[in-house]
């Protein structure tokens, strides 16, 4: 189960006509006023970026200054009052950003209490409801959504424990034969977490010691009849956890490097964490390591060229395999390589 509210706030956003996005309707009502704004400005832009083409499907929006996502459903009604005929609205859930995953995770199931919602909300509209008749709704919207969460939660973890080792509890380690330690570095942003929690498939049960920086998880399987577990460290990139990090390279048996194949600065940097771990384990046998370009997936926007990728990777006596996290391109490949390479190594 979930261990704390996961949803920062619920917004209904109307856009009126003289006074433009008016977010209504908010949950928690201590919800800052200039976030509110923020929210429901950045809402409706997307509506004026679009021509005034109200998008169908859910949309995940980033809201980098608050450190929140929001996922939004925008409706639109026939209102011959309202300018060009037509009413417009957005609902809006917002959630911190180290909880995206959930979200991008489950976005299917979250698409029918929205569109349930969704039409309620028009009827209100038609019928010129009264406030409270909002906030009845945004409420019963919030309560849906976190039950939804919770109920996900416990299939994902009873799903982890039947399914991915059914003959095998998880907790007792004398049936484990190896455990190795792997750390994950890379640039903030690049994708770290959502690799991690796609192999995993823990979107929910991970282990995150905020002030270090840090998130734990892990995967138990079998090479040939030996059961091995990943023991996965996905470390912070942002500067100010720099001398923390460190502390987490003890112990490593392999680490795997993280770029963005769209951000250009992302894969410059790739030397300077190289560095960082050469210099961490300089008096030790080197270590096994991996370099990653990942969002593959973002065909029209990549900006490193596979070569590359491979030069830089074959010159740092590495491996470089390309991964998208959102669709799912070799992320198994990684974690399964990066075993097979370290479980050879102790056996031969």
């Amino acid at each position: 189960m979930m261990e704390q509210d996961i949803i920062s706030s619920v917004l209904y956003i109307q856009l009126d006509d003289e006074i433009g996005p008016n977010p209504i309707v908010c949950i928690p009502s201590s919800f800052p006023t200039v976030n509110k704004m923020h929210v429901s400005i950045k809402v409706v832009t997307v509506l004026s970026g679009e021509h005034g083409k109200v998008p169908e499907e859910l949309v995940i929006l980033p809201f980098p200054s608050l450190k929140l996502k929001g996922i939004i459903k925008y409706i639109k009604w026939d209102d011959p009052k309202r300018r060009g005929g037509i009413g417009q609205a957005a609902i809006a859930i917002l959630f911190e950003d180290v909880n995206d995953v959930i979200f991008y995770k489950y976005f299917e199931q979250l698409s029918s209490p929205f569109d349930e919602v969704g039409e309620k909300f028009i009827d209100l509209e038609l019928n010129k409801a009264k406030l409270d008749e909002y906030e009845t709704e945004i409420g019963n919207l919030n309560l849906k959504i976190k039950n939804l969460l919770k109920e996900l939660s416990i299939q994902e973890t009873s799903n982890t424990e039947s399914m991915e080792f059914p003959k095998l509890k998880l907790k007792d380690s004398t049936m484990i034969d190896y455990k190795f330690k792997i750390i994950v570095l890379g640039d903030p942003g690049v994708g770290k977490t959502s690799l991690i929690l796609r192999y995993t498939n823990n979107a929910f049960r991970r282990s995150y010691i905020p002030t270090l920086g840090v998130h734990v998880s892990d995967k138990i399987f079998k090479i040939n009849d030996t059961v091995i577990q990943l023991v996965i460290w996905d470390l912070a990139g942002q500067q100010k956890f720099s001398t923390m990090r460190h502390q987490f390279y003890v112990g490593s048996d392999g680490f795997i490097l993280v770029f963005d194949l769209t951000n250009p600065t992302s894969f410059e940097n790739l030397s300077n964490w190289f560095l960082d771990i050469q210099n961490q384990f300089k008096d030790q046998t080197p270590i096994i390591g991996y370099v990653i370009g990942n969002k593959c997936d973002l065909e029209g926007n990549i900006r490193i060229k596979s070569e590359n990728a491979k030069e830089l990777a074959g010159y740092l006596n590495l491996d470089f395999i390309e991964t998208s996290a959102l669709s799912g391109k070799n992320v198994a490949k990684i974690f399964t390589q990066i075993a097979e390479s370290l479980y050879k190594s102790f056996t031969e």
